[in-house]
């Protein structure tokens, strides 16, 4: 508290009207995603990274993996709440990251896996959206630019493309470890189920399983499945432990969950939001900031011994939209896929699409302040229709919504993606 006091003209002016000196938590006003990005210049404690720098910095794919002004680590991301945001880590914080990530992995791994891993090279898959300063592919490609001659073993496969596509590639590379969203997993569980995907992972990590899709996906692979709490302002926040808590990594990130009104929710019961303070990142100080997940932490120790705090997070993907093409056959396409290429469009504010029919998606859009709505709505319609067409789904109709995106359930969390069926079996 004391340094974003000091460095960041923001928290300055919003403790203003506090006591000097340290304060407990729970004193402090919470902070959220739309409020730090409206202040951003005010928000960093390094003068010299500027927003307009920033988003010009992200908006070239090229840099993916390449250090902000040579020193930071750039994300973008929508998040739970819908909304955009641009986070920087410095790279103490990011040493932090490494580290706590390298703790998760030796405690998840016994001797005989860990000398399997070897033995097939660690070879890694991440499945997840490529083309933009997304968490997933910023790490993975920062891994590769500091150890080369790793990097063969580690390989960006991108859920953009075709599922066909994906099958085949993953069939080629045969990971022997496996980062992706539940979603993507889920799907790629069915393919090998179904026969076409043949993969043999030993070790798959994922954020958001249930104990019953992580069976499942167990089952379908042959892999020992792993949850790991994370999000582009922290990561990992908490790992899993054998009896299905989350273990938060509380000497570096404090985890607050809280009601609408930010009163606490008492142990036991799903909050409606929760609030992160990140201990590590100094450079964009997070604060009691509302992260946007409902959790719920337990109301003792944990069975497994761990001592850190144990939480619980409600579900947190979209849903997998099951759309006709033009010859009736049925195909699957991965919510973050669909909203990759619209996520950082000019003038757009939230867009959420919603299945209204087997070849119909309605699409909800708030166009930022200031921005003309037809011409962000053509900007969108032409990306959408461009993504559908290269998965054969150019028939697929393009609704514009009279309505604007809804948040959804009692945790308030935005879904991008709201799917009208989805296949049995």
């Amino acid at each position: 508290m004391r340094h974003a006091r000091t460095a960041s003209p923001f928290y300055r002016a919003l403790y203003r009207g506090l006591p000097a000196g340290d304060l407990p938590l729970a004193d402090l006003p919470p902070v959220d995603k739309p409020q730090l990005m409206a202040h951003f210049d005010d928000w960093v404690t390094d003068p010299a990274v500027t927003r307009a720098d920033l988003e010009a910095f992200v908006a070239d794919p090229a840099l993916i993996g390449v250090r902000y002004r040579g020193r930071y680590l750039a994300f973008t991301s929508s998040g739970t709440t819908g909304h955009p945001g641009l986070f920087l880590h410095d790279p103490d914080a990011v040493a932090c990251y490494r580290a706590l990530a390298g703790r998760i992995a030796g405690d998840a791994m016994d001797a005989r896996r860990l000398l399997a891993l070897l033995r097939r090279g660690v070879r890694t898959a991440v499945v997840v959206g490529s083309g933009g300063h997304f968490a997933g592919a910023v790490w993975l490609e920062t891994e590769r630019r500091r150890n080369r001659l790793r990097s063969r073993a580690l390989r960006l496969f991108p859920v953009q493309q075709p599922l066909a596509g994906l099958v085949e590639a993953l069939n080629g590379f045969d990971p022997a470890l496996v980062v992706s969203y539940p979603s993507a997993l889920e799907l790629l569980a069915r393919e090998q189920d179904a026969g076409r995907l043949h993969i043999r992972p030993l070790v798959v990590a994922t954020s958001g399983e249930s104990e019953s899709d992580r069976a499942h996906l167990a089952a379908a692979l042959g892999a020992e499945v792993h949850n790991v709490y994370a999000a582009s302002e922290f990561s990992p926040i908490a790992a899993d432990c054998p009896h299905g808590w989350l273990h938060v990594n509380s000497d570096w990130a404090i985890l607050e969950p809280v009601e609408a009104d930010y009163r606490p929710t008492p142990p036991g019961r799903p909050s409606h939001t929760v609030l992160l303070t990140n201990l590590a990142n100094r450079v964009q100080p997070l604060i009691r900031y509302d992260l946007g997940d409902s959790v719920l932490a337990r109301p003792g120790p944990c069975d497994c011994g761990n001592p850190l705090p144990a939480v619980r997070v409600a579900g947190r993907h979209d849903d997998v939209l099951y759309l006709d093409d033009a010859g009736g056959r049925t195909v699957a396409v991965l919510p973050l896929a669909i909203t990759a290429p619209v996520d950082d469009a000019p003038g757009v504010a939230r867009c959420q699409l919603v299945q209204t029919g087997p070849s119909v998606l309605r699409v909800r859009l708030q166009a930022e302040p200031g921005a003309a709505a037809d011409e962000v709505w053509q900007d969108v319609r032409a990306k959408l229709a461009g993504f559908l067409a290269g998965q054969g789904l150019a028939n697929v109709e393009l609704v514009r919504a009279a309505e604007a995106p809804e948040q959804g359930g009692r945790s308030g969390k935005f879904h991008q993606v709201l799917a009208l069926k989805r296949p049995a079996g």
